[in-house]
């Protein structure tokens, strides 16, 4: 199968302080070894309809879905998890095998 992606759009409830969240999600997936990547993004259109008030989204990138599995299953997640739920107003997970459409263009090397 290849590359799996863990994707989650969220909603943060009022008075979240976001930034904490944020360095919580960076620490846990700099401790996990089986996440390849992590990105994370704040919406910058506010175009409410398109987006049903979803604000943020978190993306990470895992070698197999044995290692989503992995991490999901992982007791520091199930710990996070916890927490990062409890920020939330609302939110949207969809996990899904990496089909590249385009790939980015090849590194400048001077």
């Amino acid at each position: 199968m290849g590359e799996v992606k863990h994707l989650c759009l969220v909603r943060f409830k009022e008075g979240v302080v976001v930034e904490d969240v944020l360095k919580g999600m960076a620490d846990l997936v700099a401790e996990m070894d089986m996440v390849k990547s992590f990105e994370w993004g704040q919406d910058v259109l506010n175009q409410e309809m398109l987006t049903q008030g979803f604000t943020h989204v978190f993306s990470l990138t895992f070698a197999s879905a044995d290692d989503l599995a992995a991490y999901m299953g992982h007791e520091k997640h199930a710990a996070f998890a916890a927490t990062f739920m409890a920020a939330l107003e609302k939110v949207v997970v969809v996990d899904f095998p990496v089909v590249i459409a385009k790939p980015p263009p090849p590194a400048c090397s001077i």
